[in-house]
């Protein structure tokens, strides 16, 4: 009874957490949310190079309270604009694709919730990766679904270019729930590539990673200990540094 207790208890930290230091925008609806640019990612003219971003923001209104939202943005060398890469669910109700590929903004405040880079890679590097990511994106198996939870939802997406693109070296925020949704397979390489995973539909599962660290999944909520850098995971809300690497 007592481990139960200290589950529930584990489980109701994080939201909590998030809702008390006002992460997520509660105050209006998503046609009125702000979506503007963070002015985080440079503009096209003042960055020539080729660049690969990935942001994550707190997940519209409640959702927030347990998951990130997380996107790609790609700027090919020389282009004009980003190119962003995103699944969102509310797309099949108008008989289209969740998976939304548009020329836009890299860094728009995801209705209301602001932004953070999670990965940036320019140059030679950047460049070789474009292509990779385009031709994983385009593989992506579950455009035509789409659920909260367990999956697949818009971090499954993000997680499973990752996989097809292990140089990317991607690290997905423990917040974002959907990334162990691993379809009919029980067993995979994780998202960055330094490790592996066990996960049963996403509610039930374990990754072992050097840059992920030791994830526990209960529920599509992770909680463990991070190697890089040493900390400890909580639920909804990430990593917790004890010691920067």
């Amino acid at each position: 009874m007592r481990i139960v207790i200290f589950i529930f208890l584990l489980f109701l930290l994080g939201p909590l957490y998030i809702l008390l230091t006002q992460q997520v925008d509660f105050s209006t609806t998503w046609q009125r949310a702000f979506r503007g640019s963070a002015h985080i990612a440079p503009l096209p003219q003042d960055h020539p190079g080729a660049l690969v971003q990935v942001y994550a923001a707190r997940a519209f209104n409640w959702r927030g309270l347990f998951s990130d939202h997380v996107w790609i943005a790609i700027k090919p060398e020389h282009a004009k604009q980003y190119t962003t890469f995103q699944v969102i669910g509310w797309y099949l109700f108008y008989g289209k694709s969740s998976l939304v590929v548009n020329k836009d903004l890299p860094d728009r405040y995801w209705f209301g919730n602001k932004p953070r880079l999670i990965l940036s890679v320019s140059g030679e590097q950047a460049k070789a990766l474009i292509p990779q990511i385009e031709n994983a994106v385009k593989s992506y198996p579950y455009s035509d679904r789409y659920i909260v939870w367990p999956g697949p939802n818009s971090n499954t997406f993000i997680a499973y270019v990752a996989r097809q693109v292990p140089a990317l070296g991607l690290v997905l925020p423990p917040s974002a729930l959907g990334q162990d949704f691993l379809g009919t397979r029980i067993f995979a390489k994780a998202p960055s590539g330094t490790g592996y995973q066990f996960s049963l539909a996403g509610v039930l599962g374990i990754t072992l990673a050097l840059k992920e660290g030791l994830r526990f999944n209960m529920f599509g909520l992770n909680f463990g200990i991070s190697f890089m850098p040493v900390g400890i995971i909580l639920p909804s809300i990430g990593v917790v540094v004890l010691l920067p690497w």
